[in-house]
């Protein structure tokens, strides 16, 4: 899809990407998960903008914390579980979350409910921005080349 000629589209014009780029064992929870990418349709490059779907029992990620990218959702429908080392919060339509870069506080949403939610999420796109999962063995960082890729706590590679 090229950039929309009066500015305006229908976001279920563009393609559902699923899946995550996660290694096992830890992709099978967001796999489900389908995100329209709708700031690309707009060439916009600063920050990107994204309607997700979750269907019922499907996560949006696994929990994380990004060093360099802030991250803001917007519930557009359904519910959704907002965890954090908080604890877990019901986001219903028109609820919102953000979540500053650098903050260590993990979230992810997690579908407990029977029927899909959607929500809008609007991030930075910083090439040196490295995502932290504190309850599982995985990081997403840049590597010596200047590409990000999965690797342990460790640092070694999936």
């Amino acid at each position: 899809m090229g950039k929309p000629q009066n500015g305006a589209i229908d976001p279920l014009e563009i393609e559902p990407r699923t899946g995550t780029g996660y290694p096992e064992p830890y992709r099978q929870n967001v796999m489900a998960r389908a995100k329209r990418v709708l700031g690309d349709a707009f060439g916009l490059t600063r920050y990107g903008v994204n309607l997700v779907e979750l269907p019922p029992g499907t996560w949006s990620s696994q929990r994380h914390w990004h060093t360099h990218e802030d991250e803001f959702i917007y519930v557009v429908s359904g519910e959704l579980t907002l965890i954090t080392g908080e604890g877990e919060q019901l986001l219903t339509p028109r609820m919102v979350a953000g979540f500053p870069a650098g903050d260590a506080n993990g979230h992810h949403l997690i579908n407990n409910s029977e029927t899909v939610a959607a929500y809008l999420e609007i991030g930075d796109r910083n090439d040196e921005d490295e995502v932290f999962y504190p309850d599982i063995d995985l990081l997403y960082k840049v590597n010596d080349d200047g590409e990000h890729e999965f690797t342990n706590r460790d640092g070694l590679p999936y």
